[in-house]
């Protein structure tokens, strides 16, 4: 059956709802490739400075890491202009350094993310969200001067790492709190009705159905405040200054780290020295990577997960 358009006196004919949808179709066509093009040109734009970052370092720096003293030497009795050594002690460093933190910040900011999500209801649950919106914002430099007062100032102990570690907690806190609270919130409400109607204990629920399900996301948010952490150089600087000797204490004197020993390089426009400079740069990328890498191997294979 046809459609006929209206042709009253005075009225405009009504056109066939054919070419009104046709019409409307392909103005959706048109906004709908626009904005295809637009959020590519956006990834692109987002890749190019970061492809041009990594062959940049990758290019200047993976030539020391190709010599297997760069990951057993030291850069002891090593003089600036000379070339040689490795960056086995600030490789050390800043494992141990991280792995504390990591130990240290890790439970409380899950059991924080757990509290603000499964229990926190009232003015004791805001002032906690608005404390870690706090820390969010706190500069590294900020969180090192704090340390250094309490631990240096006050208590009477030395520059070492483990001040730097506790330093490097007040910034990983509120990476690892946030994303696993947004983790937990993804868990479906219906998992939990369904123990609950079993009759399972609250906290039984949350140990054995939420935390389980939230698993990959909440590794993930730890790899991110590790990956954050990790590059941090102003509490290196203020609370364990660089040292060329390997030093597995991290309650004994100076430490060495990757950020120091790039930025110990940086500045002086010697080869060898520069060189060092791009190989640490690089060697924390990769080290960051291979973190991600194992987590999202983790996360994905555990039996947990399963």
């Amino acid at each position: 059956m046809s459609t006929v358009a209206s042709t009253e006196p005075g009225t405009r004919p009504t056109p066939p709802a054919g070419a009104m949808i046709g019409r409307i179709s392909g103005r959706r066509v048109f906004v709908d490739r626009l904005a295809t093009v637009l959020v590519w040109a956006a990834f692109v734009l987002a890749l190019v400075p970061l492809v041009w970052i990594l062959w940049t370092v990758f290019s200047k720096g993976y030539a020391l890491l190709l010599d297997a003293h760069w990951w057993t030497n030291s850069q002891a009795r090593i003089s600036p202009r000379r070339e040689g050594g490795g960056a086995y002690h600030a490789i050390v460093g800043t494992i141990l350094m991280a792995a504390v933190t990591a130990l240290i910040a890790v439970p409380i900011a899950v059991f924080t993310a757990i509290y603000l999500v499964e229990y926190g209801r009232g003015r004791f649950a805001r002032v906690v969200s608005f404390m870690v919106d706090i820390l969010t914002g706190i500069p590294s430099i900020v969180a090192a001067l704090f340390i250094y007062a309490l631990w240096i100032t006050v208590l009477g102990q030395a520059r070492e790492g483990i001040a730097v570690s506790f330093a490097l907690v007040l910034l990983m806190l509120p990476v690892v709190v946030r994303s696993t609270e947004e983790m937990l919130k993804l868990v479906p409400n219906e998992l939990r009705e369904a123990s609950y109607a079993l009759g399972v204990p609250k906290w039984k629920t949350i140990s054995r159905i939420v935390l389980p399900t939230a698993a990959g996301g909440i590794i993930t948010g730890i790899l991110l405040g590790l990956a954050r952490i990790m590059g941090e150089t102003a509490p290196l600087i203020i609370l364990a200054p660089y040292t060329a000797f390997i030093n597995n204490n991290l309650f004994d004197g100076n430490m060495a780290a990757l950020p120091t020993l790039i930025f110990t390089n940086f500045g002086n426009n010697i080869q060898p020295q520069l060189d060092r400079m791009w190989a640490g740069a690089l060697t924390l990328i990769l080290l960051v990577l291979m973190l991600n890498i194992a987590g999202r191997f983790v996360a994905r294979f555990s039996a947990i997960r399963r």
